[in-house]
């Protein structure tokens, strides 16, 4: 019975609004309601809060602080941006390019192909009179001031003086008296071989290089894929265009 009375009693009430803004004062726009105002309200009270923060941080600063931003950033178009030496790129636009259409597996393939061409033409070579090798020294010692003074290095290596400035394939003058020698002789045969051997040189620096920056992009991708893990790291060194950068992973129990 209570029951029903309650519902025929809830069918008769009216739903009461809010009254909407008078007619005299339509120019004046919406009439605010308290929900309007409460979100206007609350949002002057956050700023008002921030404001006396940063006041207090302000007051409170010490006047000999000092960090790298203040010199190190700049203000652009409202925006703190931070000054990058343009000869430290991160990453340049060839391993951009490397990194966005290729796989670490191909370009690790391609690293290993190049270190293997590079140890075949060092094998070729064997470094013999390459500009970047150590000179090597050779000290003879004698007896006397007076065979210092003497002293004849194509006599005492019993070889021509035309070869002493060799360090490969210098025979020696019974050598040259009793064999055959074997490979050019002439002058303008021996330019040739000299002008191909600095150009296998020049080859295999280029091969080097090449081989140096695949193994940068290699480094790099492998660090994206490795950052991509959700456990905790610290950056240790920042990218270069020469390197990848370094971090420091939390230990992780594995069970």
């Amino acid at each position: 019975m209570m029951s029903s009375f309650r519902k025929a009693l809830k069918s008769k009430q009216k739903n009461h609004h809010e009254r909407s803004q008078p007619g005299a004062r339509k120019h004046m726009g919406l009439l605010e309601k308290k929900k309007d105002y409460k979100l206007r309200a609350d949002d002057y009270h956050k700023k008002q809060n921030t404001l006396s923060a940063l006041r207090k941080k302000a007051m409170e600063k010490n006047p000999d602080e000092f960090y790298f931003n203040m010199i190190n950033s700049k203000l652009q178009d409202g925006v703190h941006t931070i000054n990058k030496p343009k000869e430290e790129d991160e990453v340049t636009e060839e391993q951009k390019n490397m990194m966005r259409t290729q796989d670490i597996k191909y370009v690790e393939m391609k690293r290993v192909a190049e270190a293997k061409k590079i140890e075949r033409l060092k094998g070729e070579l064997h470094l013999l009179d390459a500009d970047s090798k150590q000179k090597n020294k050779h000290t003879f010692f004698v007896d006397s001031k007076k065979e210092v003074q003497t002293f004849n290095l194509a006599t005492h290596l019993n070889t021509a003086p035309e070869l002493i400035d060799r360090v490969y394939n210098r025979p020696t003058l019974h050598t040259l008296e009793s064999e055959h020698i074997m490979g050019a002789v002439q002058p303008g045969a021996l330019k040739k071989m000299a002008r191909q051997r600095k150009h296998q040189y020049k080859i295999l620096a280029q091969r080097i290089d090449r081989e140096k920056k695949m193994f940068v992009i290699s480094q790099k991708i492998q660090t994206r894929k490795d950052l991509q893990d959700k456990n905790k790291k610290v950056k240790v060194k920042k990218e270069t265009a020469n390197a990848a950068a370094i971090y420091k992973f939390k230990p992780k129990r594995k069970r």
